[in-house]
């Protein structure tokens, strides 16, 4: 497994980021390949997802682990385990921890792409670039 975190500040105050972040039928707004995403039963989020000219579609189980953590993992497609860390900076400023775990062959032959150093340069753009599309989603609500 390889391990990858990255974070963004925030200007909002910590209960804002947060609740962002619990609204899933949002995701497709901030998470490049999400073209769908809608909150199920127990916990659980169906998601809709194109990468690599596939559509897919995967289950994920979202858990509260205590103040402000948010652990995730995938179901039905390339198993994806993360967390994301609401951390509060100040009254209005707030930072997001993104924490992914994920085997390289797997995403490989599931989604395709670069194989080796290339895919996790390619798997770091585009978590920085979900955190900066989250950034300016929850600045502008």
């Amino acid at each position: 497994m390889s391990t990858l975190e990255l974070h963004v500040d925030v200007g909002v105050p910590v209960g804002r980021a947060w609740e962002t972040l619990h609204r899933v039928e949002n995701y497709p707004r901030f998470l490049d390949g999400v073209r769908g995403a809608r909150k199920e039963a127990g916990g659980r989020a169906h998601l809709e997802v194109e990468a690599g000219g596939r559509a897919r579609e995967v289950e994920a189980e979202v858990t509260d682990r205590g103040e402000h953590l948010m652990e995730w993992l995938t179901r039905g497609g390339p198993e994806l385990m993360g967390s994301f860390s609401v951390l509060p900076i100040d009254q209005n400023h707030t930072r997001i921890q993104a924490r992914l775990e994920y085997d390289p062959d797997t995403v490989r032959v599931t989604f395709g792409g670069p194989k080796g150093f290339a895919q996790t340069n390619a798997i770091e753009r585009l978590v920085r670039g979900d955190l900066e599309h989250f950034k300016e989603y929850v600045e502008r609500g």
